[in-house]
């Protein structure tokens, strides 16, 4: 009977409203499993910056070399959190697309007619331009178009202050702020040395985490790239 009633008048506003919500929640689980990796990635870079900065302590000689290292980890370190940040603003954006839906459709049984729907294109065009829900907030702004909560589609003729910047270059001053914040306890007066260890030793340990830097640096580039996508 239902499917019969779907077929000649299409979904129910009830039916309507649970689509509709169920791809805001399904959003909001996408961005808390963004949110948790970012902060992972955030904690492994402070770590490879530290490592760095011990690997420059034990050979003075390599010192120059690990502060490269630890800059362009302090640089990506950068990237992540600005990434991080976009992404919680993009939840509370989302959180506030949610109730917009809910009152709008409340208004709807209620009133017989659809509350303004500016509010709500507005932050789905600002959520759609998003690489990670493009997809999915494109799907709901048609749902939002058949259920009458919206007048158009989500267009490029609507706002776009709030598009989000490129990914320029990260200033210096940026990159210094973030190493100085990791290492401040770390600069201060000359440690107490290591039980010394053979040469050929030190400098097999000193490769291997080298390398190591390399291959996670690379890995943690990839995983936020595919957090973009």
């Amino acid at each position: 009977m239902n499917a019969t009633r779907r077929f000649f008048y299409g979904p129910s506003p009830e039916e309507q409203k649970q689509k509709c919500m169920s791809l805001v929640r399904s959003n909001d689980r996408k961005l808390d499993r963004d949110i948790a990796n970012l902060k992972a990635l955030e904690t492994k870079t402070r770590n490879f910056i530290l490592q760095a900065n011990k690997r420059a302590q034990r050979n003075p000689a390599r010192s120059q070399q690990a502060a490269q290292e630890m800059r362009t980890f302090a640089k990506e370190l950068v990237r992540v959190r600005k990434q991080k940040a976009r992404v919680v603003t993009s939840k509370a954006t989302l959180a506030s697309v949610g109730m917009q839906v809910q009152e709008a459709f409340a208004m709807q049984k209620i009133a017989g007619s659809i509350k303004s729907g500016v509010g709500i294109m507005k932050d789905v065009n600002t959520l759609v331009k998003l690489p990670e829900l493009s997809g999915t907030m494109r799907e709901l702004s048609q749902e939002l178009v058949r259920a009458g909560i919206v007048e158009e589609m989500v267009s490029d003729s609507l706002p776009t202050d709030e598009l989000l910047e490129g990914e320029d270059d990260e200033a210096e001053a940026e990159v210094d702020k973030v190493l100085g914040e990791i290492l401040k306890d770390k600069v201060q007066g000359a440690q107490v040395p290591l039980e010394p260890v053979q040469p050929a030793e030190a400098q097999a340990n000193e490769e291997e985490e080298e390398a190591d830097a390399e291959e996670m640096l690379a890995q943690m580039r990839g995983r936020l790239e595919a957090l973009k996508s």
